[in-house]
């Protein structure tokens, strides 16, 4: 299965996203791809966002899921995408990752487990967590894992997925920049497929403040492409499950576990 992570650099503005959307969904439908991965934030950068985020959230959200789904339907591939749903019970709105069909419809909705409350940042401040619930969704041949940016440093979150079934994990982030924040984004990837020796697609905001990098890598962590901080561009590749049973046969971490298994 041919699939594309795109990155770009989403400003405050949900029609102006949904224009950069349409032109990376427009590549990646020309280049044959079946899945098309966005970041975090691809509705509205909260920072630069144009009013009160709880209220953008509120009308906005809904008419995200609507653009997402026309383009899907449009180009005929299944988008993964992340923006702002809504209002939870805290009254704050929910980090939301979406999944939509090549048919328009709605797949899977996933929202952040783990806020971004570290280096000097509270997410909590105005986002509610999720429940935890992994959320995997069937696409093509595979099975893919919804990971949002500061979930990928917790391991047991991938581990769950992957125990759900999981043979990729999709990860939309906005990887807020700054000193070894790069060398942890790449490190952090390549440990979560060389540990579940799965698939990873890592898309990632390309801004002043965040790093891009976005990738792909394959089951034994070998990085199959990459981006540095272009903000407006595609990466494509087909994934082999030849490959994943290979690697999977080579090294055995899944079978072979023994913590959490009855011995």
């Amino acid at each position: 299965m041919k699939v594309a992570v795109g990155q770009f650099s989403p400003s405050g503005r949900l029609p102006e996203n949904i224009r950069a959307i349409e032109g990376l969904a427009k590549r990646a439908a020309d280049s044959a791809a079946e899945l098309l991965v966005l970041p975090e934030e691809s509705m509205f950068t909260s920072d630069l966002v144009v009013g009160n985020i709880r209220e953008e959230a509120t009308a906005g959200w809904p008419q995200f899921v609507d653009a997402i789904a026309e383009l899907a339907q449009r180009f005929g591939l299944t988008v993964i995408a992340g923006g702002y749903e809504g209002m939870g019970a805290a009254n704050r709105p929910y980090n939301t990752i979406v999944a939509v069909d090549g048919s328009g419809t709605v797949i899977a909705e996933y929202r952040k487990t783990h806020l971004y409350d570290a280096f000097a940042y509270r997410e909590s401040d105005y986002v509610q967590p999720g429940d935890g619930t992994p959320v995997v969704v069937a696409v093509g041949d595979f099975n893919i894992g919804l990971v949002n940016c500061y979930d990928i440093r917790f391991p047991e979150f991938s581990r769950a997925l992957v125990d759900a079934g999981a043979d990729v994990l999709s990860v939309s982030t906005a990887w807020v920049s700054g000193p070894l924040k790069e060398d942890h984004w790449e490190t952090l990837i390549r440990a979560r497929a060389i540990e579940n020796t799965c698939w990873v697609l890592a898309s990632g905001v390309a801004s002043e403040d965040c790093v891009g990098r976005s990738m792909i890598v394959d089951p034994m962590g070998v990085v199959k492409g990459s981006l540095g901080d272009e903000r407006d561009e595609l990466i494509v590749f087909p994934l082999s499950r030849d490959r994943l049973a290979e690697v999977r046969a080579t090294v055995p971490v899944l079978a072979n576990r023994v913590l959490g298994k009855a011995v």
